[in-house]
């Protein structure tokens, strides 16, 4: 195996472990993270879509407790039956669309302007739901009803666009339809747990035929960078969101976002599909 291969598969690793959880985009970063690396041909964006079980893997990890007695409780606690109707509410809008149409967002959004763009709106986006005035409905997970978690299931359909960010447009969303901070952002790690799961195997699988055995190394190291790097930014994300807003996620947004545009506009990086 090829070690170059391999440490461009380590840095990518680390890039979706400690951005997918926080509300910067992690598809975002690790396409502009493989332009920059040259990792962006079809078994490499398979990669990109693959390492991202590792990051759930932490958040699984993270959260074991609360998931075990899910389990051993869903056939008698209402608490455990509500909670995952609401994972499976949230979860179908976002399903169906990507299903309909990830072909096609592949295809015209997967590069590097549509990643500024998005960054950029996303963190104008951000600013301008952290000055609005919250009002908290819903403080505990177990208080969510099947309509807090369908506005945060359509809300997360606008992550779809590459640059948008899955994590940020469900906690913001969250925000907006009445849950507390913590609690946006726990749901955030919960519901990203069958997006996630659901995705990368469909992708994996539909996409088999690229993938070959050498490529066993460079997925493990992705993976494994992207599980331990992931779980220290939600443990990082949850203490900071104690006693902070979003607001420093959206000014790092629109500021990369413009650098990114900046520097394709001057021609200081080759970023591949501008003009």
């Amino acid at each position: 195996m090829d070690p170059v291969l391999l440490f461009k598969a380590l840095i990518l690793g680390i890039v979706e472990g400690l951005t997918e959880f926080l509300p910067v985009s992690s598809t975002g970063h690790l396409i502009l993270v493989g332009d920059l690396l040259d990792f962006n041909e079809d078994r490499e964006k398979v990669f990109m879509i693959a390492i991202q079980l590792g990051a759930i893997l932490a958040v699984c990890w993270e959260y074991r407790r609360k998931i075990a007695d899910v389990i051993s409780g869903i056939g008698s606690e209402k608490s455990a039956q509500r909670f995952v109707l609401n994972l499976l509410i949230a979860f179908m809008p976002a399903a169906v669309l990507g299903l309909l149409f990830i072909d096609i967002i592949k295809q015209y959004l997967f590069n590097p302007l549509s990643v500024a763009t998005a960054l950029v709106v996303g963190g104008i986006v951000i600013l301008w739901a952290e000055r609005r005035d919250h009002q908290i409905e819903v403080e505990q997970i177990d208080n969510m009803d099947w309509k807090h978690a369908l506005k945060v299931g359509c809300a997360q359909c606008l992550a779809l666009i590459p640059g948008t960010s899955r994590s940020g447009a469900t906690i913001i969303g969250g925000l907006l339809f009445g849950l507390s901070r913590k609690l946006a952002a726990e749901f955030s790690f919960f519901l990203a747990i069958p997006v996630m799961f659901a995705a990368t195997f469909y992708d994996v699988y539909k996409n088999r035929a690229i993938l070959e055995f050498n490529d066993v190394g460079m997925f493990s190291i992705g993976f494994i960078a992207a599980f331990f790097s992931a779980l220290i930014a939600v443990r990082g994300l949850l203490r900071f969101i104690s006693n902070h807003d979003f607001t420093v996620f959206a000014y790092y947004r629109i500021v990369f976002g413009c650098i990114i545009l900046l520097t394709a506009y001057t021609g200081v990086v080759g970023w591949s599909e501008f003009g």
